[in-house]
């Protein structure tokens, strides 16, 4: 399916196959010379680097990325997780030809480094055994300085997770800071945003036909450095589009002079500043960039880094995007509109690749933890339109729904099926970022190119969002009767408000679909929250659960929803926790794993916590603050609320219940939060990374590599309570 407003998009394997297709396809993209060289390769024409290790399966960024290469004609090597203290492991390929690819793997190095308390997590999930301390810190910066150093004329273009969340000026969580663009930090020549098949595959045509790096610009989903604003561009000024407020305190009624200049800025050399009115023709649009507040303006003003991400974020949709450039002191970023998404064919195309859907050989019998979470899953779609405010999935994948075809879907299940050689018969998963959006989008075309909403269900689902789960519902019942498929398990996140439109949905999921546990969001149960996270009320949990429990008793399975929910989210209150703590408690649920908010680089709830007000709105000087929980004591509280039940927790929950003035919740009955006594060798925190394991697959229920944390709930314990 191609969308009407993209038509024009070249196809992404329409391109001439460069000549180096006559070596034919690798069995594995090659990780050294000998590897190499049994392959008849003289020298790599790209070489990907990457924090994670290299498995050959499309979940993988890189493996995807090189295989989608190799599909061009060019010959890919692989640099996994190199010794970043030293130069050799750059260079044990050789000169890439054409450029080095460099990404810090499928999660932000920081990310996936550090807990949202600032702590050195014991494991790395995308390392052979889960070892730690296989990638430095900021890893696409570190990794790139050292392909610099290796071969100092090669291109160097940065992608991936990580420099897609830093592409502009970000507030960086772990130092507390405002940082510059990843591309300055870098030094690379260029970066790629967002799924970057359609980025990469051109930028690679173009160097192999001879084009320097520098001269590659305006490509969709890159960013790159500019000298001047490019001729027949016209400059809006972003507080045109977003007014911030007042930018300065109110003005000394007794100051002789101005307190500030008060005169419109004027334009820098070459640029023409302009003013525009609904009226605007969209081809004098689309040749508008829009400048956002310099990095050195941002970086010490909180208001105007929340009016940057305000505009940044309405500027996500590819069908009426513009481009921004941002000033960092002599340079210039100049950031593209997103990428267009993948038509279906497109879609097919790249996840019918030859991936071995193995870890690299040279990992041997280790054990990788994130491969054997999603070795037998099958990603069916890609992007999400529910833009919560904590997720980094819209800013990455974008709010287009891109899905694969349902024969592409099954020709992975036969493949898993007949070549995996751990396959038991179980699928754990058909899903993507959400588990039921294969194939919604806006009914009209038209609209959902000209769409500025942050989210096409909050407040609530829009009217033209087609929410028909029929398409789905086919998919589910044609792959369960496939030969040799025992069952196949939905283990992705599931959207609850858009299932609740689809009765005969949940039906099919909860009859065939669910191992005894199903994992679902509500975040939290308060409107104060739930209303910076943009996520629904907790009426409409109780409706799916309604529902959930109904189709189980009618099944004969006895099953249970495990919701996530999080603590010390902008905008949460002690009053807020408390009441959550309640809810858990009188549902009888015990939480097994608690993780407080994190902010990840561009995220809108990141802005709420930098800059203390909700960017959900439009923010200034004289807006309302909202509360945000920062301290470390405030955090533990509000995870303490969420493990009411732990005695480790206990003095922490009384000493805040008295100050909050429910000390009527102390006590030894039933309805009490906490008990009045404390056992004895207990009352110290302790951070519990217990994770809650499905009786039917083994695993995890938390999700390994989401940019978001959270609390997971032990259903198991509401059995017992009840």
């Amino acid at each position: 399916m191609t969308h009407p407003a993209f038509s024009a998009e070249p196809y992404l394997f329409g391109y001439r196959k460069f000549w180096a297709q006559r070596f034919g396809v690798a069995p594995e993209l090659p990780m050294s010379k000998q590897e190499m060289d049994a392959l008849g390769w003289d020298s790599c024409d790209i070489i990907l680097v990457t924090g994670d290790a290299y498995i050959d399966h499309p979940s993988f960024g890189m493996a995807l990325i090189g295989r989608v290469l190799e599909a061009q004609g060019f010959r890919v090597g692989i640099i996994s997780q190199p010794d970043w203290t030293r130069v050799d492991d750059f260079r044990k390929l050789g000169r890439p030809n054409l450029f080095f690819g460099v990404t810090g793997g499928n999660m932000d190095s920081m990310v996936n480094r550090y807990t949202s308390d600032k702590k050195i997590r014991s494991n790395d999930a995308y390392t052979a055994d889960g070892a730690a301390g296989k990638r430095p810190d900021r890893a696409v910066s570190v990794y790139s300085h050292r392909c610099r150093e290796a071969f100092k004329d090669v291109p160097v273009i940065i992608g991936g997770i990580e420099a897609s969340l830093r592409r502009i000026a970000h507030y960086d969580y772990w130092s507390d800071t405002v940082k510059k663009s990843v591309l300055l930090d870098s030094k690379a020549d260029l970066l790629v945003y967002g799924n970057g098949e359609r980025q990469i595959v051109e930028i690679a045509h173009r160097l192999a036909h001879g084009e320097a790096i520098s001269d590659i610009t305006g490509i969709r989903g890159t960013a790159h450095f500019v000298k001047d604003i490019p001729a027949g561009y016209a400059v809006k000024d972003s507080t045109e589009v977003d007014k911030p407020g007042a930018l300065m305190p109110p003005q000394d009624p007794y100051q002789e002079q101005p307190a500030c200049e008060t005169k419109a800025p004027e334009a820098a050399a070459g640029e023409s500043v302009i003013k525009f009115d609904k009226t605007l023709l969209r081809s004098q649009r689309a040749n508008t960039v829009i400048r956002l507040p310099a990095y050195e303006a941002v970086k010490d003003d909180p208001i105007l880094y929340a009016h940057a991400s305000r505009v940044m974020h309405g500027e996500t949709n590819p069908g009426n995007a513009r481009p921004l450039i941002q000033q960092h002191g002599p340079r210039q970023v100049w950031i593209n509109p997103p990428p267009i998404p993948l038509t279906t064919k497109e879609m097919d195309g790249v996840f019918d690749l030859p991936y071995s859907r193995l870890p690299h050989k040279t990992y041997g019998k280790a054990n990788i933890p994130a491969f054997e979470m999603i070795q037998h899953s099958v990603n069916i779609m890609r992007g999400c339109f529910g833009g919560c405010s904590f997720c980094s999935i819209t800013e990455h994948e974008g709010r287009i729904i891109q899905s694969r075809s349902e024969d592409s879907i099954i020709r992975e299940i036969e493949a898993i099926r007949d070549t995996s050689p751990a396959f038991t018969g179980h699928i754990s998963d058909l899903g993507g970022p959400t588990a039921n959006m294969y194939r919604l989008a806006c009914k009209d075309p038209k609209i959902e190119a000209a769409c500025r909403k942050p989210s096409c269900v909050f407040p609530g689902i829009c009217p033209n969002l087609n929410t028909d789960h029929t398409p789905l519902i086919k998919l589910y019942r044609r792959a369960r009767a496939l030969p040799g498929i025992k069952k196949i398990f939905i283990a992705s996140g599931l959207r609850y408000d858009l299932a609740v439109t689809s009765p005969e949905y949940v039906k099919e999921l909860v009859t065939h679909h669910v191992g005894g546990y199903l994992k679902i969001a509500p975040e939290h149960t308060e409107q104060g929250p739930l209303s910076k996270m943009m996520k629904p009320g907790i009426g409409t949990y109780d409706r799916f659960k309604e529902m959930f429990d109904k189709y189980s008793k009618e099944a004969g399975k006895e099953q249970y929803l495990i919701p996530y929910f999080i603590a010390a989210h902008p905008g949460t209150t002690d009053l807020d926790m408390l009441n959550l703590a309640l809810w858990l408690k009188r549902h009888g649920f015990r939480a097994d794993q608690v993780q407080a908010f994190l902010p990840s680089p561009m995220a809108i709830a990141t802005a709420m916590y930098h800059s203390g007000l909700d960017t959900l709105h439009k923010v200034g000087r004289g807006a309302d603050k909202i509360f945000i929980p920062k301290s470390v004591k405030q955090r533990r509280l509000h995870k303490a609320f969420l493990r009411y039940h732990d005695p480790n927790n206990w003095p922490l929950l009384r000493e805040a219940l008295k100050e909050m003035g429910r000390s009527d919740l102390i006590g030894n009955g039933k309805y009490h939060l906490i008990p009045s006594f404390q056992p004895k060798g207990t009352g110290v925190p302790t951070e519990r990374v217990q994770h809650f394991r499905t009786k039917h697959t083994g695993q995890e229920a938390g999700l390994i590599g989401k940019k978001r944390e959270r609390t997971g709930v032990n259903p198991r314990a509401a059995k017992r309570s009840k």
